[in-house]
Parts: structure tokens; C-alpha cells; sequence
């Protein structure tokens, strides 16, 4: 009888570790998870920043046939107003004068591992649009 004693509770340090030891991989799941997905959206924000600033271009020179370029002006303006509008932070370039390049940094608020001293992750996303003028198909 002293051994089923001695034995009483065992079950429950059991249940209570691997109680712990789920909940710990179900938030890192949901965490990184989460991060994929903040990082998927930046990614996809840049690209259409990217191609709100691609439509600006500049109209004259396009319609005579005699070159294509960017309204740098207008391009810039128009990414920055997709940013702005979508809540978050980024740069854009234009090289060239028909390329133009959209860098997006924001923030992922860990839910879980904020639990655990990890804070907010960081995620970026770039995306680029180039302005190209074909002729029967081929690039010019």
C-alpha cells in the first residue's frame, strides 16, 4: 500500500506538463502562422502599390509611339497614396524611368508569443512594375 502511495499525483504532473508543452506548440502554430500571413500581405500591398504607380505614365510620348516612361511624379504619388491607404510603411524608387519599386516594412503583433517576451515581428514585402512597349509581340 505504501508504494500506491507514494505514487499518488504522478498522473497529474504528467497532464499538467504536457498540458503546457500543447499549448506552447499551438501558439508558436499560431504565431508564425500569423507571420506568414502579415508577410504574404505585405508582399501583395507592395505589388499593388506597384502597379497603381505603373499606371501613371507619361501620355504623350506613349501615344505618339515614340517612347514609354513613367510620370515620376504621379507614379510616386500613387504608390505612396496605396501605403498610406492600406496602413502601412514603405519606400519607393524609380530607375530608369520605367521601373518603379515598392519596399513595404509593417509589424505583426505576436498574440501568443508576446506571452513568452517575443514581441512584435517585423515583415517585409517588395514588389517592382516595369513599363515595357511591344511591337508585333516583341519588346522594343
Amino acid at each position: 500500500m505504501t508504494r500506491r502511495h507514494n505514487e499518488r499525483g504522478s498522473i497529474s504532473i504528467w497532464v499538467v506538463t504536457a498540458t503546457i508543452v500543447m499549448m506552447t506548440l499551438v501558439g508558436l502554430a499560431v504565431d508564425l502562422g500569423g507571420q506568414v500571413h502579415a508577410q504574404q500581405r505585405a508582399h501583395d500591398v507592395a505589388a499593388q502599390a506597384a502597379r497603381a504607380g505603373g499606371q501613371q505614365v507619361e501620355a504623350a510620348p506613349a501615344v505618339e509611339g515614340r517612347y514609354v516612361a513613367l510620370d515620376t511624379a504621379a507614379a510616386r504619388r500613387a504608390a505612396e497614396q496605396y501605403l498610406a491607404a492600406a496602413g502601412v510603411e514603405g519606400t519607393v524608387m524609380i530607375t530608369g524611368g520605367t521601373t518603379l519599386v515598392v519596399h513595404v516594412t509593417d509589424i505583426y503583433e505576436a498574440t501568443f508569443l508576446s506571452m513568452v517576451g517575443i514581441g512584435d515581428l517585423t515583415v517585409t514585402g517588395d514588389a517592382s512594375a516595369r513599363l515595357i512597349r511591344t511591337t508585333g509581340g516583341v519588346e522594343r
